[in-house]
């Protein structure tokens, strides 16, 4: 399916810019990066097509190796992708709604890492949260996943609880539960794949859509060196946690206090400090992840 002449800019996010054609979307990954909800000044080689890759992958063998319904239709070149598109939200109103991307951002955790961390730190998610007896360290694998609900359209992802989370998108219970049934599904092909490439699925996000019968239809991107973290499995068995996704990145800026002092000043209700770009060498390595991990993911070459 081609896209067609006239195409409507929606919104540009920081990842890749949106345009509307007709009844159909079209995204286009560009090279930003972003972290803690910023984006860097600088540009990385191949990250969008890394991502637009990896994830048109991911759309393909969903539908063909599980049964589960995306919104992907084709690949128009390595950057731009073309997809079905619905009705956008920040909270629904009417019970019963159909054709609407569910305003919630879907988290499954495996192991301990990223802001689960910072949280269990805080207080404000306890070792029984999880299923254990005492706080994990980084890296411990949990008892059993650990599920997260979150806002997708407010400025700053917030933790739901199950109750805020069905009112917030129109959705019962036992749909919340259809749904993270079948991100746990999904999460089982990604495992599959991963462990091929010697890595371990610690965690991924993943986001849906409703559609005209209120069944579950996957959207947005998934999989991906963005979405989701991946660690080294023989190094992991050895104590060490070697990234292999977007954590990189992240990590780099919590070693330079940049993480530290961007949190003290939201906390304080303060203006955000600029984060810092990112070392020419480490511009190199990040493009380099990236499209090391289209192949480790997705067992083709680049």
């Amino acid at each position: 399916m081609a896209v067609r002449g006239y195409m409507e800019f929606l919104r540009s996010g920081k990842v890749k810019d949106v345009y509307e054609d007709g009844d159909h979307l079209v995204f286009k990954f560009s090279n930003r990066i972003s972290v803690f909800d910023k984006i860097i000044p600088n540009i990385v080689p191949d990250k969008g097509a890394s991502l637009c890759r990896t994830a048109s992958y991911w759309f393909i063998q969903v539908e063909k190796e599980l049964g589960i319904a995306t919104h992907y239709l084709s690949t128009q070149d390595q950057t731009t992708m073309l997809v079905k598109k619905f009705r956008t939200q920040e909270r629904v109103r009417t019970t019963g709604e159909k054709n609407y991307v569910i305003p919630l951002e879907f988290v499954i955790r495996y192991y301990a890492a990223g802001s689960l961390l910072d949280r269990i730190s805080s207080g404000k998610v306890s070792a029984s949260d999880l299923g254990m007896k005492s706080m994990p360290a980084h890296g411990e694998k949990l008892p059993q996943p650990y599920l997260e609900v979150t806002t997708k359209f407010e400025k700053f992802d917030r933790p739901l609880t199950r109750s805020e989370a069905c009112e917030i998108a129109g959705i019962s219970g036992e749909e919340l539960d259809e749904i993270f049934e079948t991100a746990l599904r999904i999460d089982t092909l990604i495992d599959r794949n991963a462990a091929k490439s010697g890595l371990i699925h610690a965690d991924g996000k993943k986001e849906f859509a409703l559609d005209d019968s209120r069944q579950p239809v996957v959207v947005d991107t998934f999989g991906t060196a963005d979405e989701d973290r991946f660690w080294d499995r023989e190094k992991l068995l050895k104590g060490t946690v070697e990234e292999y996704s977007k954590e990189f990145v992240r990590q780099y800026y919590r070693r330079i206090g940049y993480h530290e002092s961007l949190y003290a000043a939201r906390s304080a209700g303060k203006s955000e400090p600029e984060i810092p770009p990112l070392p020419d060498e480490m511009v190199v390595s990040v493009s380099s992840l990236y499209r090391k991990m289209y192949e480790m993911l997705t067992l083709n070459r680049w």
